[in-house]
């Protein structure tokens, strides 16, 4: 299947799947969002770039299986929704954390399954900006994803709120 026209179906799946869904593809649109897929480490499903494009992981999915996997749909959502949410906060657990419980609650809605009772623990913390909420969320993240995963890499906060606690504590 070409390139382009796995991109029309893919994207029209991923339109069909909720309104959620319908959302990301008129994001990607507008942005002109380039989407396709690249081969990337097994801990990750799908990525976006600084570019702002968006990709699945070609180790984990082909160009048929994505049409027919609401993983793949929700990993497309997960990912927009970084690229929504700006640099700043997609580089931080912060920002993983919305991405994350935006991602499993969509796949939820459009299944009817329940997730992992790691996934499911994930799904319940709160979405705040408390140190040890996203210190247990990025624990969380990392055995659920595995150590390659990252995010040990990735500051608490947006980076310019994690200079700030640094310097004065707050």
């Amino acid at each position: 299947m070409k390139k382009s026209e796995w991109q029309e179906k893919f994207l029209e799946a991923v339109s069909n799947c909720c309104d959620e869904g319908r959302e990301a593809v008129e994001y990607i649109h507008a942005r002109k969002t380039k989407i396709g897929m690249k081969r990337a480490r097994k801990s990750v499903g799908a990525f976006w770039t600084m570019a702002g494009s968006a990709h699945l992981n070609s180790a984990l999915y082909s160009s048929e299986s994505s049409l027919i996997s609401p993983n793949a749909w929700t990993l497309l959502i997960h990912e927009v929704r970084h690229l929504q949410q700006g640099m700043l906060i997609a580089l931080s657990i912060y920002g993983e954390l919305d991405a994350w419980q935006y991602q499993f609650q969509v796949f939820k809605k459009i299944t009817g399954r329940t997730l992992s009772p790691l996934a499911e623990e994930i799904l319940a913390l709160p979405l705040s900006m408390d140190r040890k909420n996203l210190q247990h969320a990025r624990q969380l993240m990392t055995r659920m994803a595995g150590k390659s995963y990252g995010a040990g890499l990735l500051p608490l906060y947006p980076i310019h709120q994690e200079i700030k606690y640094w310097l004065t504590g707050k």
